[in-house]
């Protein structure tokens, strides 16, 4: 590959370089063609070369000629389904060769595609399965869905699988839904009470256990008119569409004012790079602000380490509903195509992606990720009230973003860059609530009624974000920064003053586990000891939590030991390559202890360190008729602003707004 042709290290793998990632890998003889593509992905370099070898943050998406580039390698994780092993190989596109191949001693990988499609298969084709929907009066089998939910050991079918032992099989528990017509919503008619137990590698049906036939909900819950037209009856009863909603147009005539080169993105004075993986989904690389004449660093990599959901509904229907949707799934390989007017309104960008099929064939995702700019209100503003001047100024922002799409659950991803130097990230949550069928008057007290002998069961979702930080450099520390009341006395006679007060997380096992706290405006604040301002303080990134959301389950239950990371709202570790998911590499059928639990136990200082925030936040979600059929936008997040990383107001800059806005210009208001 010549100097000009090569891709910038951090470009995703093209179509190409997947194939002929797969064709070395392939050319092993221990390579059979019953071992499954799980993942494949960029193995990004070690950040450290990145920098010896020209690939900053201002950087477009070529490198320039260097003797000796950082190899572009790719990093795969496989099944053997007969043996019952995991792999993870690494394939030098550089070299031509497999560079690593090692047997992952008891890990098991997440459900792929292919699997979740034929775990259904085999459920469908089930005598017990059969027997059972016959008992409900059903007998069209093609128009029930099965969901393959991970195994739980504590949340099982009461028969244990035979003879293998539950550690030595890659399990899944598959739930029943019911479609009355092909375009039908299934999750209008859940099967209770009927779960079967399958063996992923073999694809055999262990166990098909059936507590006893609940009847199915009555009405259909189509939010789709057409699906609606379809059905016998439908809950609400009918959705005329709106008549009175006037269009709205965004339209920027001088076109974006963003520029694109490849996945390197400039906007205003932000320079930052866009990646993406099929575990994770969207990535952003080298994030760095353009200030008095060159860009400083504020985050190396941000990206999401893990989506936990857990239920909160013991019933015995629900209560293997426990998913890493990360680690057990992958929040990449099912995005949506966005579509202009749909997803993204005005002037836009669109980067396709690329995924792969459990032979390595690579998948194109087309606009998997958009990129435009709104504008989001006042800037700042301030009003003489003695002259009557007023100052306005707008404020804007950039907006990078992606649908994953896991199950009946969508998430927005949504990164936020504005004017002023805030970052902000928001999940937007929507799709479907998974539901349950129930008799009677009263649904399960762990729910809420949605239709007619429909429920949906409460749950919370979490999710934890990776900031690699590099706020002016990797030489960070971590404050934790709490606002306390000055005790009454003489300095203080009313007792009415109060100051912050800053506590250095000096070590991981300090770092760990830090909890949010709304009645003290907790924030975190990372700053740059050796890069002063003009002040002579620290330059300095803020991470403001909008969450503090906790799980119920106590530390006795075995979501504690697998999920450890939701049980506080920051972690910091010192930075380490190999450590990049929050519930550790292979969550599935995980007793627990891995991820950051493990990565913390060291206790490595992190004083003047190259430190990553582990940041968990999340939505609590209390069921309510309105979430059903389709469940409105809900949105949770976190800020990360800047806290001294500039001499004053960045934003004083901004032009003022269009000439009809004389308060923009700063004149008088009559």
């Amino acid at each position: 590959m010549s100097p000009s042709a090569r891709p910038h290290p951090l470009a995703p793998l093209t179509a190409d370089e997947m194939r002929r990632a797969v064709a070395i890998l392939k050319e092993r003889p221990d390579v059979t063609a019953d071992i499954r593509f799980v993942m494949i992905a960029l193995r990004e370099p070690d950040k450290r070369l990145l920098r010896a070898h020209g690939a900053a943050a201002d950087g477009g998406d070529r490198l320039p000629p260097r003797e000796h580039p950082p190899p572009r390698e790719a990093f795969m994780v496989l099944r053997d389904r007969e043996r019952r092993r995991t792999y993870e190989a690494v394939v030098s596109l550089t070299a031509g060769e497999v560079t690593r191949w090692e047997h992952v001693e008891g890990a098991q990988t997440a459900i792929t595609d292919e699997e979740f499609t034929r775990c259904g298969d085999a459920v469908r084709a089930d005598p017990r399965w059969r027997r059972a929907m016959a008992e409900r009066g059903v007998r069209d089998h093609s128009l029930a869905m099965v969901d393959a939910w991970p195994y739980d050991p504590a949340a099982a079918p009461d028969t244990a699988p035979d003879p293998l032992p539950a550690e030595a099989r890659r399990l899944a528990c598959a739930l029943t839904f019911v479609r009355a017509h092909p375009h039908d919503n299934g999750y209008a008619r859940p099967v209770e009470n009927l779960v079967a137990l399958v063996d992923l590698d073999s694809l055999q049906v262990l166990d098909v256990t059936d507590r006893g036939a609940v009847p199915l909900p009555p009405l259909s819950g189509n939010h789709d008119p057409d699906a609606a037209a379809g059905a016998p009856g439908n809950w609400p009863a009918e959705v005329r569409p709106r008549t009175d909603l006037r269009p709205i147009e965004i339209t920027q005539p001088d076109g974006p004012g963003f520029e694109v080169d490849g996945y390197a993105v400039r906007w205003q004075k932000w320079h930052f790079r866009i990646g993406f993986s099929v575990r994770e989904g969207l990535v952003l690389h080298q994030v760095g602000y353009e200030d008095q004449g060159r860009i400083r660093p504020v985050l190396h990599r941000a990206a999401l380490a893990e989506i936990y959901t857990p239920y909160g509904d013991a019933g015995f229907t629900h209560r293997c509903k426990k998913a890493f949707d990360e680690g057990e799934y992958g929040a990449g390989f099912i995005v949506n195509s966005l579509e202009p007017g749909c997803d993204c309104l005005g002037e836009i960008r669109y980067f396709d992606m690329t995924a792969h099929d459990q032979d390595g064939e690579p998948s194109a995702l087309r606009n998997a990720v958009c990129l435009h700019e709104e504008d989001v209100g006042v800037a700042w503003k301030h009003t003489d009230f003695r002259t009557g001047r007023v100052v306005t100024r707008r404020q804007r922002r950039l907006v990078v973003s992606s649908f994953a799409v896991l199950g009946n659950y969508q998430y927005g991803y949504f990164w936020y860059l504005y004017l002023d130097g805030t970052l902000r990230f928001e999940v937007k949550l929507t799709g479907m609530i998974s539901t349950g069928a129930f008799t009677g008057e009263r649904p399960p007290v762990s729910g809420a009624v949605v239709a007619p002998g429909l429920y949906g069961p409460h749950h919370q979702h979490f999710f934890s974000m990776r900031l690699d930080m590099a706020v002016d450099g990797d030489r960070n520390s971590v404050y934790e920064v709490d606002s306390v009341p000055l005790p009454t006395g003489r300095d203080n006679p009313l007792g009415t003053a109060w100051r912050t007060e800053a506590t250095l997380l000096a070590s991981e096992k300090e770092a760990q586990q830090r909890r949010a706290h709304a009645a003290t405006g907790r924030f975190w604040t990372v700053v740059n000891p050796r890069v002063r301002n003009g002040l002579g303080e620290p330059v300095g990134y803020r991470l403001v939590p909008e969450s503090g959301l906790l799980p119920l389950q106590s530390a006795d239950t075995g979501q504690w030991h697998r999920a450890r990371f939701v049980y506080g709202h920051l972690w910091v570790t010192a930075y380490d390559r190999r450590q990049w998911y929050a519930a550790g590499d292979y969550p599935y059928q995980s007793p627990g202890g891995a991820g950051l639990p493990a990565y913390v136990s060291g206790d490595r200082p992190l004083d003047e360190a190259d430190v990553v925030l582990w940041h968990t936040f999340g939505e609590h979600h209390v069921v309510r008729p309105e979430d059903w059929p389709a469940m409105p936008v809900v949105t949770c997040g976190f800020s990360l602003r800047p806290h001294g990383f500039f001499d004053g107001n960045p934003a004083l800059d901004l032009p003022a707004p269009a000439a009809h806005c004389r308060a923009g210009t700063g004149e008088a208001t009559p």
